[in-house]
């Protein structure tokens, strides 16, 4: 997919609470990736606990698998890696933010 834009697909459970944090995730990836996503879809699961993301029809994170909720600067640096491998995240690439 190297000149087409990449989709993710949040997948969220409603009875968590999670949606805020789902559309909170979602703002932040559009807004660094404007060039490189076509949009970001939330799905709400019904399946409880679930908070999954999806990029290209494959997970990217599974709160489960990956023990909690990604933390927003690794996320946007694991799918710069991903998508986007020269792209800079400014102030997120720096040593004070890295993990």
């Amino acid at each position: 997919m190297e000149n087409s834009k990449h989709h993710l697909i949040i997948e969220y459970c409603p009875k968590c609470g999670w949606l805020l944090r789902s559309a909170w995730i979602a703002q932040e990836l559009l807004t660094t990736f404007t060039e490189e996503l076509d949009g970001i879809t939330l799905k709400p699961s019904s399946d409880s606990g679930t908070f999954r993301i999806y990029l290209n029809g494959e997970i990217f994170h599974d709160r489960k698998l990956h023990n909690g909720f990604p933390e927003l600067i690794s996320l946007k640096q694991k799918l710069r890696d991903k998508i986007a491998p020269h792209k800079s995240l400014g102030h997120t690439d720096s040593k004070k933010y890295s993990s």
